[in-house]
């Protein structure tokens, strides 16, 4: 382990993470397989949720990095997320465009519908609501994302009330 490693544990990689890894590494020169790190972490996410330590020090090792270099990368963007998440995880924009159409207002509501606040997680595990930064879609604020892939728009009180219920209703049907 180098200087720069952590103490922590890596997490094992999958066959299948492993594979995922290397088209993604494939893509850059070989002395840069660096640059995949960002791509790495989306795997890792994608597969298990989050990214935790254990996991940024297995890119690490598989990148050929410091550790400490995959987390300033994990700490750097939030859309990595660093602990456990609801099944659900609904980003509500709150940057100025999406504030003057009432992106606020959205997180407002569903903090009142799940009973939570930002940065928080309900009880049953199902969902997790975060504020986040301009989402790019200003002309349809307030936006959010789901599940850090589904875009939606124009989320009135009504259409937050109707997706919420609808995804409940898809957990009870389980």
């Amino acid at each position: 382990m180098s200087a720069n490693a952590s103490t922590t544990a890596a997490a094992p990689l999958s066959d299948a993470t492993r594979e995922r890894f290397a088209r993604e590494v494939a893509k850059y020169p070989a002395d840069q397989k660096q640059s995949a790190v960002m791509a790495c972490l989306s795997i890792v996410q994608q597969e298990q949720g989050w990214v935790s330590p254990e996991s940024e020090v297995a890119i690490a090792a598989y990148l050929d990095m410091p550790p400490i270099a995959v987390h300033e990368v994990t700490t750097f963007y939030n859309m990595y997320n660093q602990q456990p998440v609801g099944r659900y995880k609904f980003a509500v924009c709150t940057n100025l465009p999406c504030q003057l159409r009432g992106g606020q207002a959205a997180l407002e509501y569903l903090e009142n519908k799940l009973s939570i606040h930002a940065g928080e997680t309900t009880p049953d595990g199902r969902f997790t609501l975060q504020q986040c930064e301009c989402l790019g879609a200003c002309a349809d604020a307030p936006v959010m994302l789901v599940n850090d892939r589904t875009m939606c728009s124009f989320m009135s009180d009504d259409k937050l009330r109707q997706l919420v219920d609808e995804l409940n209703q898809a957990e009870g049907a389980k």
